[in-house]
């Protein structure tokens, strides 16, 4: 041990943190409703269930619970969280866009188009930010932990 002070973040309240959780999954959803809203105008069909609100909302929710359950097991754990999450996250949110890639290859969804699928995953990048953003500013990481020996 080198004599430095391990400086931990201060912590937000339950209370906080679920309304961060629930605003990010509004805002997100919000925007979402506008990439969709843009597909559709742009000619993607109205045949393509994924870009529907019924259909994006609750994998919306999904992917905003998983992103901060991910931060949150990253800040509590990891020895150097910012740098793990400058990797891991480009990682997650380009790895959620196999099922797209998945269904645009196959063409195996009534109203399948590159623009729709294109509209997917820009919707992934959506939520990515907002929870990055929302993680941020909630549940702040501590700063690089020395290794343990």
């Amino acid at each position: 041990m080198t004599g430095q002070a391990v400086v931990r973040p201060a912590r937000s309240s339950a209370a906080a943190i679920t309304a961060g959780i629930i605003g990010a999954a509004l805002l997100s959803t919000a925007l979402n409703t506008a990439v969709a809203g843009i597909a559709r105008a742009a000619g993607a069909s109205p045949d393509f269930v994924p870009l529907d609100l019924q259909t994006y909302t609750p994998w919306t929710v999904i992917g905003v619970l998983a992103g901060f359950a991910g931060w949150a097991v990253v800040r509590a754990r990891a020895t150097r969280p910012r740098r793990l999450l400058r990797q891991l996250v480009p990682a997650v949110v380009s790895t959620s866009w196999t099922p797209d890639f998945i269904v645009g290859f196959n063409n195996s969804m009534a109203g399948t188009s590159w623009g729709a699928m294109i509209a997917l995953m820009i919707m992934h990048v959506v939520i990515g930010v907002v929870v990055v953003i929302s993680c941020i500013r909630l549940l702040p990481l501590p700063a690089d932990r020395p290794p343990r020996q």
